[in-house]
């Protein structure tokens, strides 16, 4: 059987050492977009290095991370990557990410879900330094044709709609060249830059990273509704839900409650197609 839930669950973790700089965070800050306009002070928080403060969506490539092709090559996890899909994406903080950091990250499958005509891993990524805790990860990646195994079907992950109309909603340009800029973070999977390669996989051309639209969806949060305070984020979690290209525009509508502020991304140029649902950013 391509994936054994009880062989994987039980696999020890994997630890692996890793750092990062300003520069590794101004880098991932201008694949997301930042830094226009150049000058604003506002962006200048997410590209000089003596202002520079981290967003922390950074976490999902910070040292480059183990990833999730590391992940699916955890004991008892035999799988074909074209029937891979990214699923979703939380990310837990217990502090601010430093600047320049060096720590310790340990990685295991959390979970294994069967439902039925598909398989959901959940490859769980804690992260700590010299003075504690700093994040935990959830990947939760979808696996087309491998359940049916008998295992348990696991939580829903779909939120109720929320009530009225949005409490902000902006708009956000995905550049031509974003794509091509964001994979410099650690992600080259030629999807993301080789036409040839897209139409292959089905798409008539290079698609952006979820990832990508994970961390521009965080900053819109962050500078719109958190007064660009990255520290006030706890908690980000999101359901991947289609793709984007390269030229196209996100549309991000957020409601906001206490502690909470529920979003919802959709492609303006595909007739608002959805992009990212389930999405909550938790904060103080």
């Amino acid at each position: 059987m391509p994936i054994d839930a009880a062989k994987a669950l039980a696999a020890e973790p994997r630890s692996a050492e890793i750092t990062w700089d300003h520069k590794d965070i101004q880098l991932y800050h201008l694949g997301l977009g930042a830094g226009v306009p150049a000058t604003d002070p506002d962006e200048l928080r997410y590209t000089l290095e003596s202002k520079l403060h981290v967003l922390p969506s950074f976490a999902t490539v910070a040292g480059a991370g183990m990833g999730v092709v590391g992940g699916l090559s955890s004991p008892g996890i035999e799988v074909n990557l074209a029937a891979v899909l990214h699923g979703g994406q939380s990310i837990t903080l217990h502090r601010p990410i430093p600047v320049k950091g060096k720590a310790t990250t340990t990685s295991k499958v959390a979970a294994v879900y069967d439902k039925g005509k598909a398989a959901i891993l959940v490859l769980r990524t804690e992260v700590a330094d010299a003075e504690g805790p700093l994040w935990t990860s959830d990947a939760q990646i979808f696996v087309r044709g491998e359940g049916g195994f008998g295992g348990e079907r696991g939580p829903s992950t779909r939120l109720p709609a929320p009530d009225g109309e949005p409490d902000k909603v902006v708009e956000r340009a995905v550049r031509q060249e974003q794509a091509l800029l964001y994979r410099l973070s650690g992600d080259w999977n030629p999807l993301h830059a080789d036409p040839e390669f897209a139409e292959l996989a089905g798409f008539d051309r290079p698609i952006l990273h979820g990832l990508c639209t994970y961390g521009m969806t965080l900053k819109a949060v962050v500078d719109t509704v958190l007064g660009g305070d990255v520290s006030r984020v706890r908690g980000y979690s999101t359901r991947f839900t289609g793709i984007v290209f390269p030229g196209e525009t996100l549309r991000i509508r957020m409601w906001r409650s206490e502690g909470r502020v529920q979003v919802a991304v959709t492609a303006v140029e595909r007739d608002d197609a959805p992009v990212l649902a389930d999405t909550i950013v938790e904060h103080v």
